[in-house]
């Protein structure tokens, strides 16, 4: 498989970006790398260490995202017991460049299971957004206590607008900060403006390959997932997963209520992220 990064260049870019945002964050937190199959993986924890038997937090951000991107995600979350950011393997960042291959999503799935052996002994609430939905759903780890996917990939496939395309592919052809604001506008609640340093990211990871949307996973695969807890919310903006069909989707699949968030769109962890911490901290307390 090849490297997400274009050039040793690109690569570095990205990795001297996540660092500096990482260095200069004022939230006490420890860095380190576990070994998986999928590759090296990086991890950053924030909060103190849980008591016996309570679970940590497990973030798992979605495509083009990464720790260093979802800083303030991390330090609400945080707030609520201690919260562990995992970088994806094959997602710019400072894990491993290169992506799985076949069965991706599950393969996935099994890298997070190796991960929470690691890092979450005691077992953890797992947070994944978008790409990191897919993957939540998708770890069948007996370390799982409770799911909380927002506006998760796996349950119906991404809708794109004509006018998301016609926002994404000047940004993949010459990605700027302002093609990249752009196209965060579409991600976004109608209205509101993405915060800047996500669009300087975003002109950044423009020049990797970024990967698509994987496909609704196999009804198996989310019959499993139904063995603990599952908490879904989606932005009442989301352009990609309209609420009405990831409402049927969820209460079929999953059994689950869908949590329809006002004011928030696909980008729900930076436009709503205390309303997400609420409902980790009720997932916490339903094992």
């Amino acid at each position: 498989m090849r490297s997400i990064y274009r050039s040793p260049a690109a690569h570095d870019q990205v990795r001297d970006w996540c660092e500096k945002r990482l260095d200069a964050w004022p939230v006490p937190h420890t860095r380190s790398h576990v070994d998986t199959s999928a590759g090296a993986t990086h991890v950053t924890t924030a909060g103190s260490t849980p008591a016996p038997g309570t679970p940590s937090i497990v973030l798992v951000p979605g495509t083009n995202m990464n720790t260093a991107v979802s800083l303030d995600t991390l330090e609400s979350l945080s707030g609520v017991g201690q919260a562990i950011a995992v970088d994806v393997p094959g997602q710019p960042g400072l894990s491993t460049a290169v992506r799985p291959g076949r069965d991706r999503t599950a393969r996935y799935g099994r890298w997070l299971s190796e991960v929470m052996d690691q890092v979450a002994p005691r077992g953890a609430v797992v947070v994944g957004h978008s790409l990191g939905g897919a993957i939540a759903l998708a770890c069948t780890s007996e370390r799982i206590t409770a799911r909380v996917v927002v506006s998760p990939a796996g349950l119906i496939r991404l809708r794109v607008s004509p006018a998301v395309l016609g926002a994404t592919l000047p940004w993949l052809l010459r990605p700027t900060v302002h093609r990249a604001e752009r196209l965060l506008r579409h991600m976004a609640a109608p209205g509101t403006r993405p915060p800047h340093a996500l669009a300087d990211w975003m002109a950044l990871v423009g020049t990797c390959r970024s990967s698509l949307a994987p496909p609704p996973l196999p009804r198996s695969a989310l019959t499993a997932a139904r063995t603990a807890p599952v908490f879904v919310i989606v932005g009442a903006g989301d352009t990609f997963l309209p609420a009405s069909s990831l409402r049927r989707a969820a209460e079929l699949l999953l059994g689950a209520d869908l949590l329809v968030i006002g004011g928030a769109g696909h980008l729900v962890l930076d436009e709503a992220v205390d309303r997400v911490a609420s409902v980790v901290s009720e997932a916490l307390g339903a094992r």
